[in-house]
């Protein structure tokens, strides 16, 4: 941070970003110079023949060539090393030695050119030296074309419009000027990424319901990315920081959260019967996932284990089912539910954007009839994922400010108009009129499971809904409290999903932010002790990310600000400069469905693995406990829904088998 600038525009790496590369070039370049080196000491005696003296000349200039790129490249990461991230002052003769690097590229291309023309031309002389010229010439146009293709990647296609927004300064904010060039530039910021996205989904369609989710996407990326001067390497940086600086503010305060008190029985009764209830119903929700998860949960029989399904002819019995008819996916359903043919009412796999897959099924064990969304497995279901605005629900209940995320309420109405329209709920209740309704997904499917058990609550008011590592950003206080008496909410560890918003998202740049401005060591240092910690662990206290006094003003150049960030860019107030103060922000803050049950690793926590003798503890917790992103090596991994069933049979059978439990005794209950 900021941005480097060359050529008067701004690229997507600092001036500090330069140590890691800067490093192994210099080691491939050394080791390079030294063969040519050696290569010609040693057989500059056999150059004496047909086309000799061309190739001699290569060699020597080439030498000298390779000597000045190596100095070049040492001044360039004894530089990038200096100073911190938003200190780049002591950095400021890096645009120099970058201009001189360039200049050499120039020659080195031309001499690149002229040793493939010689050797092309065909030389009359020793063999070795021959295939030793031809290696150089080869390495020479690896380096070219890599150098090229990282010109490529670095290049910021908003870069001329960025480098005097980076230059003026926060403290030109406020200006009208200033106040038009932010405006432009989010206004081809929302361009370009939609120009992204639209080539990176390129094979989704082209329909209304694409076009908007585009729209929307890009509008949510470019509110978010384009407000301040933060390269990726910044980004990992303060995420590497964030980690540290939480794992040791547990560390502090983990002896002062001892709970005093013990659950009361009824509490913990409730809860094993909802923990009973979320482990039956996950295999539903898993089941919607179809084959690929099947597979991926057992390697090594799964295939097997379906490969007859795939290859059935239809029976009779299957033509019950409608919708898109998989075999493949309808045996591994079967082998994860374990029920029958007979036993489901509908299965679709039909996937767009807002559009999800579904299954319908009658569950005789708990008497139920089962809806299960299936979660995040496709391209579609990203962009309706990041659908993120919010928009007002017609739930014909009497609550205030009934808003909900776009994208998941969208496809929540799509499958509501299936299963009523078509008829689906109507013929498994005409089978099965005694039992209840339960709604399950897992992830965006568990959003719109959510979502759908508002809808059908006037018909069915009994419904109940088990939602698993479903998103933060999905209802409005006011919804969040009123599902509160159907819908239970299943999250484990530190799972990002549960805690992630638009909201969320701003407070998580905002500490990133904070977190750098406040660091005194260089970056690389920061992301070397950060991998070392990441794999192995170790002490956050002994890697300080708050500066000493009196360093405060080393921060020559600081970020954007948070008081820029907020009354300029931030989603959580609204973009457009024209619209009035009142207006309702288009990303406001938004809640996890229901009640929620946490699951938690029970002691030192494995940094990646799952071991089999991993315990768990289960409890509920209050949605202001996932109000902010937690970073740790589990983050992603915690979400998967392999692992979270595999956490949700350990703590049950755990809590099963523990007879000190204030539960024990007490008559099973389930709860649907």
């Amino acid at each position: 941070m900021p941005g480097l600038v060359l050529f008067g525009r701004r690229w997507a790496i600092a001036s500090d970003d330069l140590v890691f590369p800067g490093f192994f070039e210099l080691f491939l370049r050394v080791v390079w110079w030294i063969g040519i080196l050696a290569l010609y000491l040693t057989h500059r005696e056999k150059l004496d023949c047909a086309g000799g003296a061309l190739l001699s000349s290569y060699l020597i200039v080439l030498i000298v060539l390779l000597a000045l790129v190596v100095c070049t490249v040492s001044a360039i990461v004894c530089v990038s090393m200096k100073g911190t991230i938003c200190n780049p002052g002591p950095r400021k003769s890096m645009s120099k030695l970058l201009y001189i690097r360039l200049a050499l590229f120039l020659p080195e291309v031309v001499w690149a050119s002229l040793g493939a023309t010689w050797i092309a031309d065909g030389v009359d002389c020793d063999k070795t030296v021959v295939n030793g010229i031809i290696a150089t010439v080869i390495i020479s146009w690896i380096i070219i074309v890599s150098t090229l293709v990282t010109i490529f990647i670095v290049f910021d296609p908003l870069g001329g419009k960025m480098a005097p927004y980076s230059c003026a300064g926060p403290s030109h904010l406020d200006s009208h000027d200033s106040s038009q060039l932010l405006h432009g530039l989010r206004t081809a910021a929302t361009s370009l990424w939609e120009t992204r996205i639209k080539l990176l989904c390129c094979c989704v369609g082209d329909d209304d319901h694409t076009r908007v989710a585009f729209s929307s996407t890009a509008e949510l990326f470019s509110t978010y990315f384009s407000d301040t001067d933060l390269v990726p390497s910044d980004i990992a940086a303060g995420l590497t920081l964030l980690h540290q600086q939480q794992d040791n503010i547990r560390n502090k305060q983990e002896p002062d959260e001892v709970v005093t008190h013990s659950p009361g029985a009824s509490q913990e009764a409730d809860l094993d019967a909802e923990l009973e209830n979320c482990r039956h119903y996950m295999q539903f929700a898993a089941a919607a996932y179809g084959w690929p998860l099947y597979v991926y949960r057992n390697p090594f029989t799964g295939l097997c284990k379906i490969g007859g399904d795939c290859c059935r002819s239809r029976t009779t019995e299957y033509e019950l089912v409608g919708g898109d008819q998989l075999n493949c996916h309808f045996g591994s359903i079967l082998h994860t539910t374990g029920l029958q043919y007979r036993d489901f009412i509908h299965i679709s796999f039909h996937d767009k954007v807002y559009e999800l897959p579904f299954i319908v099924a009658l569950d005789h064990r708990k008497e139920s009839v089962v809806v299960a969304v299936r979660g995040t497995m496709s391209l579609q279901d990203v962009l309706t994922d990041l659908s993120a605005e919010s928009e007002t629900l017609d739930l014909g209940c009497e609550v205030q400010d009934s808003v909900a995320h776009k994208g998941i309420s969208q496809a929540a109405r799509y499958i509501y108009r299936r299963l009523i329209h078509d008829g689906i709920l109507s013929q498994a209740f005409s089978i099965a009129p005694e039992y209840r309704l339960v709604l399950v997904g897992h992830s965006l499917g568990a959003g719109a499971s959510a979502l759908l058990a508002f809808m059908l609550r006037d018909a069915y008011p009994h419904v109940r809904c088990y939602a698993f590592s479903p998103p933060r950003g999905l209802l409005s206080k006011s919804l969040y409290e009123h599902s509160q008496s159907f819908i239970v909410s299943l999250v484990l560890g530190k799972d990002v999903i549960p805690r992630l918003s638009v909201t969320n998202l701003e407070d998580l740049k905002r500490r990133i932010l904070r977190v750098i401005a406040h660091c005194n060591k260089p970056k690389y240092k920061i992301l070397l002790h950060g991998c070392w910690y990441e794999l192995f662990g170790g002490d956050p206290d002994n890697f300080p990310t708050e500066l000493d006094g009196g360093q405060q003003a080393d921060l020559s150049q600081p970020l954007l600000g948070e008081q820029s960030l907020l009354t300029h860019w931030s989603p959580a107030y609204s973009c457009s400069d024209d619209s009035p103060l009142h207006s309702p922000p288009k990303y406001p803050p938004l809640y996890p469905p229901g009640r929620i049950i946490h699951l938690q690793e029970e002691g030192p926590s494995g940094r990646f693995c799952y071991c089999s003798s991993t315990q768990y503890s289960a409890r509920w917790s209050h949605e202001s406990e996932f109000s902010r992103i937690l970073i740790g090596p589990k983050m992603l991994t915690d979400h998967m829904p392999d692992i979270l069933m595999r956490a949700l049979d350990r703590v049950v059978s755990d809590r099963a088998a523990c007879v000190s439990c204030p539960a024990q005794g007490t008559p099973h209950v389930d709860i649907v």
